[in-house]
């Protein structure tokens, strides 16, 4: 296996810049910021709620690209637009990822790129 290799998954809106939606390098997985946006180019959904599962559902996306799931990730960043979403939000993820779940940052930022809500980067371990 090469040293790095770009995991471009099929179906997902293009990134919005010049970087990979993940990059694979030796047993790990390591993916770009997933914003809520759907696969088919509709707006964005409503709600915190929704923009999680979207988030989440493209960070699927990328890790399937790679044979992975969601039980292989270790470690996720979750950028939030609003630190009130919090609970909402934490709400959504836990539905999501099986025990032991990974460790996780939260943080709030002054805004993401689409007037998203969220956005979450993820790195598994094959």
């Amino acid at each position: 296996m090469p040293p790095k290799k770009a995991v471009l998954p099929s179906g997902l809106p293009a990134p919005i810049g010049p970087y990979s939606p993940g990059i694979a390098a030796a047993d790990f997985c390591f993916v770009s910021g997933q914003l809520p946006l759907p696969p088919d180019g509709a707006p964005l959904p409503a709600g915190i709620e929704a923009q999680t599962e979207q988030a989440i559902r493209n960070l699927e996306a990328v890790l399937a690209a790679e044979g992975l799931t969601l039980s292989h990730v270790v470690k996720t960043s979750v950028f939030l637009a609003d630190l009130d979403d919090f609970a909402a939000m934490n709400e959504v993820y836990a539905r999501f990822f099986p025990l032991p779940r990974p460790a996780r940052t939260v943080v709030e930022v002054s805004r993401l790129p689409r007037e998203s809500r969220i956005e979450i980067e993820a790195i598994a371990h094959r």
